[in-house]
């Protein structure tokens, strides 16, 4: 699940900071991807975390705002539905009742773990600079602010698939983003999150699997889902 700063954001971050930002973007996606799924029964899905880490020796020089050059974590896999033609899951005549029902929910599943994501660093900053944090003042345009633009493209690639009429779109959009803010909001959830961003900022290897991902998730001794 990639991200952008150099075209999302206009004002300098610092390494640190942006490195932080990155952390809780990328635990953001991962923690709906096991957590919000696990909560809606959905089957569990293989994810991994991969990281290349920041040299701050040889990239001490550098501007701030080239660090994502240099350091990223991004959620590999996770995605419940790959590909189906546009509006399938509209159609009574591929699917009964109950298999709508469990597509939409994976459908809906997926766009709401991606934008779990820039909502998590968006929450993040929000804590850091000591402000306000609601979805009046983070909406789904200020996700572009917290490196969500790729993660909004592909959610509207959903949306393309999911619902026929681009009418609907926006309001469906609203709609899981709301879900995505609930998700972000709850305090289990974002203690969660923040685990798994401390733990990659930590992480010496260049991944995370997803077993690793889900005992620090779940803050037990053995993962209790398998990937």
């Amino acid at each position: 699940m990639k991200r952008n700063y150099q075209t999302d954001t206009s004002y300098t971050i610092n390494d640190h900071d942006l490195i932080r930002q990155i952390a809780f973007h990328e635990a953001g996606h991962a923690a709906a991807i096991y957590l919000y799924n696990k909560q809606k029964q959905l089957p569990p899905v293989y994810f991994q975390i991969t990281i290349k880490a920041l040299d701050c020796q040889k990239d001490s020089s550098l501007d701030s705002r080239l660090a994502y050059d240099h350091f990223a974590a991004v959620v590999e896999g996770g995605r419940l539905i790959q590909s189906l033609p546009v509006a399938l899951i509209e159609s009574t005549h591929y699917f009964s009742a109950a298999e709508q029902d469990a597509y939409q929910t994976a459908f809906e599943a997926d766009m709401i773990n991606l934008l779990a994501g820039p909502l998590a660093e968006a929450k993040h900053v929000a804590l850091r600079d000591d402000e306000q944090f609601n979805a009046r003042l983070v909406n789904i345009d200020a996700l572009h602010y917290y490196g969500g633009t790729s993660d909004l493209e592909k959610v509207y690639e959903y949306l393309d698939i999911f619902i026929a009429a681009r009418s609907r779109h926006e309001e469906k959009l609203v709609e899981l983003f709301n879900k995505a803010f609930q998700f972000i909001s709850s305090a289990t959830h974002w203690q969660a999150i923040g685990r798994l961003a401390d733990y990659i900022l930590s992480n010496k290897e260049n991944i995370i699997s997803c077993e690793e991902a889900i005992v620090v998730l779940d803050e037990s001794g053995t993962p209790r889902t398998k990937c």
